[in-house]
């Protein structure tokens, strides 16, 4: 079976310097490539030698020309988000090894960075790689099949999640569900809630993502931390 091949916009690492790590935004539900690249830059002055790209999810959203899903969605029912990220899986996860390879990078130089849909994918492939990535920052998400997590996971990076507390979309509850299964592992994740945040990213939240990630590329990330 043919694996769809994913594209969408890239920020080469600041003044020519060769890439010494990946780091992959996953868009939301609706949205594309385009809605998270616009964070490279603020990634990018605290990890000048990073890449970044944001492809396009694999399917168009009905109705609606410019957005893109990872996979269909009505609503957080347990059984169609599983049968979704399983079937996007494969599409992500062969576009994060060619990035690698066409920088020369090895996978342990990957950071996921993922948003709402995003951060269900990201979860979904980032702890079942051949090779553990640097590190998975999700934003206002979920964990998908909790219940297989500590049979299907392969790896164990550092992990860190932010959450706002006046999401109308993804509840705040799905942000303590997925450090409460994944800790339950043995892997503890750092996480943050936002106070008065809805479905979206603050300052606040980006300030700790940007950190976390640069932490955990220079090694100074263990395991996960809980926080």
């Amino acid at each position: 079976m043919s694996i769809q091949h994913l594209d969408g916009p890239r920020v080469p690492p600041a003044n020519g310097a060769k890439a010494d790590r990946l780091v992959v935004f996953v868009h939301g539900y609706g949205a594309n490539g385009d809605d998270l690249i616009g964070l490279a830059p603020y990634f990018q002055k605290a990890m000048p030698t990073a890449a970044f790209v944001s492809p396009n999810a694999p399917e168009r959203v009905p109705g609606q020309p410019f957005g893109y899903q990872w996979f269909g969605i009505t609503r957080l029912d347990p059984a169609l988000l599983a049968a979704g990220a399983d079937s996007a899986a494969p599409i992500l996860d062969a576009f994060i090894d060619q990035e690698l390879e066409k920088l020369g990078l090895d996978g342990s130089r990957l950071a996921l960075v993922g948003f709402s849909q995003g951060t269900m994918m990201s979860l979904h492939v980032g702890l079942r790689r051949k090779v553990q990535p640097a590190a998975i920052l999700g934003y206002s998400g979920a964990l998908v099949a909790p219940e297989r997590l500590a049979a299907e996971m392969t790896v164990r990076p550092p992990i860190a999640l932010v959450h706002g507390d006046a999401d109308p979309m993804v509840p705040v509850t799905r942000l303590q569900e997925a450090v409460n299964t994944i800790g339950a592992t043995g892997l503890p994740v750092r996480w943050h809630v936002s106070r008065g945040v809805g479905h979206s990213i603050d300052p606040e939240g980006l300030h700790l993502g940007i950190g976390f990630l640069k932490d955990a590329f220079d090694g100074a990330l263990a395991e996960g931390v809980a926080g």
